[in-house]
């Protein structure tokens, strides 16, 4: 069952990363906390981070580095209008699969 729920956890992650810029703009430490915030979507920064990083090489986000008072310069990430609407048509198909599922499971416990 272990294998089962972190093939269902790597299937959201892009999902989840997006909806939680799409909030408003935000750095990669504080995207991680809110998802643990979040029963199921308990992300480590090392899962977070390179999803972060492909979705910036496909143009899905923007970044953009700031100074900060302590450690390394903070990067600061928004969805940028094709990332939006990549994120509004990948929220619809899971609203749907996570329906269908619902369905299909009334009655199965």
């Amino acid at each position: 069952m272990r294998g089962w729920d972190a093939q269902l956890r790597r299937g959201v992650v892009e999902l989840a990363v997006m909806a939680a810029i799409e909030r408003g703009e935000t750095y990669g430490y504080r995207i991680v906390e809110q998802l643990r915030e979040l029963p199921g979507l308990e992300f480590t920064e090392s899962t977070v981070y390179p999803v972060l990083t492909r979705l910036a090489g496909e143009g899905m986000i923007a970044v953009r580095s700031e100074a900060s008072r302590s450690g390394p310069p903070r990067r600061y990430y928004r969805l940028t209008e094709e990332g939006r609407m990549r994120m509004v048509r990948m929220a619809a198909g899971w609203t749907a699969m996570a329906g269908s599922m619902a369905r299909l499971l009334e009655g199965a416990t």
